[in-house]
């Protein structure tokens, strides 16, 4: 798909481009940001880019790492994850680009050359939220994916669902729980999202992965929900159940001034009796647990309707570079956005690249394609 060069500097063109793979991270989704980094570096063409794997660890030091896909690989009995090393790795702009910097224990500084793109697989707060696309624009770096507007309104359920409902997309019945609220008067807050009736889902606002995620059929069980997902977020997001089935869509940026593209529609069915929704187990541990149906067995026009909506919310939050959204199908034949991720699930077997397989185009292509918009897309404001 990519024919045409990786940069539009030529300079750049004389050697293969630069791609710092970054991953790991500050948030609880550490462990499935190296999972995707396995299949990223798994699958990325070395023979066309010259690789170089960055960790971060939880204290938030970036290292070298191994490039072996099997160390960071999840399995049943455990979950990777960077761990701190002697030698610290810096990004620092300069008049010849964007450098990586080796500081040692000693404070002794050696450069290891220029970078061209960053490609950050980060999950959660403190990477995929805004945080770190703001210090890639600082270090003048082009990096893949979402800039800093969209990063954080995609992390956040709750401003999320605001932007949507502004930009007139449905959005199901909802209520937020601030700390400040939950501190100050927690039978309020019960009590508003009792109004919703049940079942209830209780979010983190800021987390993605299904961490801290419930479902809650009484109110008994309410307390505790939001307890557990306060463990994640101070603030929470609780959405009333809706009957429908869930539909994803994959997005990705189209080129120079091109509308998005979005791949067929895809359902999620969750092994019955097993999982009571599409939780972290369900994702990344059972693999019996869910399967993708794409497409989806969906009218024509219900298709259609779906991946327009889905480009419609990718542009609501100035979108770049990649997105999963997801929708309910209601049974009277409403579409009823739940929400946007602009750092989905990222491995081969991950809904993101398997819609698009599905669409015809292949997981390692895709990542040419994602590189290929990052090195021609400007830092800074655009």
């Amino acid at each position: 798909m990519n024919k045409e060069p990786n940069s539009p500097n030529a300079a750049a063109n004389a050697r293969k481009p630069r791609v710092a793979v970054l991953f790991g991270g500050r948030s609880s989704e550490h462990s499935v940001s190296c999972v995707t980094a396995a299949g990223v570096l798994a699958a990325i063409d070395q023979e066309k880019y010259d690789v170089v794997p960055i960790g971060i660890a939880p204290n938030g030091q970036w290292t070298l790492v191994s490039e072996d896909p099997a160390r960071w690989s999840l399995t049943a009995e455990t979950r990777p994850e960077v761990a701190p090393a002697a030698e610290s790795l810096l990004l620092t702009a300069g008049n010849s680009g964007t450098e990586l910097v080796v500081r040692s224990a000693s404070e002794a500084i050696r450069s290891l050359g220029q970078v061209d793109v960053v490609l950050p697989l980060l999950h959660g707060p403190f990477g995929e939220d805004g945080t770190l696309q703001g210090l890639l624009e600082m270090a003048d770096v082009r990096y893949v994916g979402a800039g800093v507007l969209a990063s954080a309104v995609g992390m956040d359920k709750h401003y999320m669902k605001v932007v949507f409902e502004a930009a007139g997309l449905e959005v199901g019945p909802y209520e937020v729980i601030t700390d400040r609220q939950w501190q100050q008067d927690p039978d309020s807050a019960l009590a508003r999202v009792a109004g919703l009736g049940f079942p209830v889902f209780v979010k983190p606002a800021r987390a993605g992965s299904s961490m801290g995620i419930s479902k809650v059929s009484d109110a008994a069980e309410l307390r505790s929900a939001i307890e557990a997902a306060r463990e994640h977020d101070p603030k929470i997001v609780v959405e009333a159940g809706i009957v429908g089935r869930e539909i994803e869509v994959a997005v990705l940026q189209g080129r120079g001034c091109d509308d998005p593209r979005t791949s067929l529609p895809g359902e999620i069915a969750v092994q019955p009796g097993v999982h009571d929704f599409y939780d972290f187990e369900a994702k990344y541990v059972d693999g019996a647990a869910a399967a993708l149906s794409c497409p989806a067995d969906l009218p024509s026009e219900a298709t259609d309707r779906v991946r327009e909506l889905a480009g419609k919310a990718f542009d609501a939050v100035a979108g770049e570079g990649l997105s999963r959204v997801d929708f309910f199908y209601t049974p009277d034949g409403h579409l009823i956005i739940n929400e946007i991720n602009t750092m989905p699930g990222f491995t081969p077997i991950s809904m993101y690249p398997q819609m698009w397989a599905k669409s015809g185009l292949p997981y390692t292509e895709l990542i040419d394609e994602l590189i290929y918009l990052a090195l021609n897309r400007k830092t800074g404001l655009r």
